[in-house]
């Protein structure tokens, strides 16, 4: 595989990833024509810069290997989840445990504070340290959202190769972008050309 690329090359939100901010994390990783491997969270900083951009970390808080590496390995373990909903498949267990891991990160509810002036207020804390954990905690309740909700009967991979994208299915469209459609159309176009079937 390739080293991660980023760029222009990055293709557009797939379906679906304005409602469910797991399908957007899971497709962070994305293969593309000509070889070419585009991880956003390759590194710490593009990792930083993802989590920024999804409003799950400040810009400024500095992650480190160890915590992109926890987001990757949380990333294809969802992506197993998704890929045995699509296929109809069993979960793998290993998947199953680091979600719910994941899940069990962050507390759920607003803790109580006690401010000498104001009197009592609830806020749940998010020290620099808890950013990663409020961060995967809050990415694999999304995932379990989707793969319980009603939209898990349209979750599906795209159907144009190399491209290893996921989406929610609207009506018949099988792609995750309009460069994926044009691709798997032109590829069945020179199908037909090359391999005419017999009168």
């Amino acid at each position: 595989m390739d080293e991660p690329q980023t760029g222009d090359a990055v293709p557009p939100p797939a379906p679906g990833a304005e409602d469910y901010l797991a399908l957007d994390f899971v497709n962070s990783a994305v293969a593309v024509p000509g070889g070419q491997y585009i991880d956003l969270l390759g590194t710490p900083a593009t990792t930083n810069q993802w989590l920024t951009k999804h409003g799950l970390a400040p810009s400024d808080a500095g992650v480190q290997e160890t915590c992109a590496t926890q987001l990757r390995s949380l990333r294809e373990h969802l992506r197993a989840l998704f890929a045995a909903r699509v296929q109809g498949l069993p979960a793998l267990p290993a998947a199953l445990a680091a979600v719910n891991d994941a899940l069990g990160r962050a507390p759920a509810a607003a803790l109580l504070h006690w401010d000498e002036k104001n009197g009592p207020y609830r806020a749940t804390p998010c020290p620099t340290h808890e950013i990663l954990d409020r961060a995967l905690a809050t990415l694999a309740a999304n995932a379990a959202d989707l793969l319980t909700g009603t939209d898990a009967e349209r979750l599906t991979a795209c159907g144009s190769p190399p491209c290893n994208r996921y989406l929610l299915r609207h009506g018949r469209r099988q792609w995750c972008s309009v460069r994926c459609g044009d691709r798997a159309r032109a590829a069945r176009a020179y199908a037909r050309r090359t391999h005419p079937t017999p009168s």
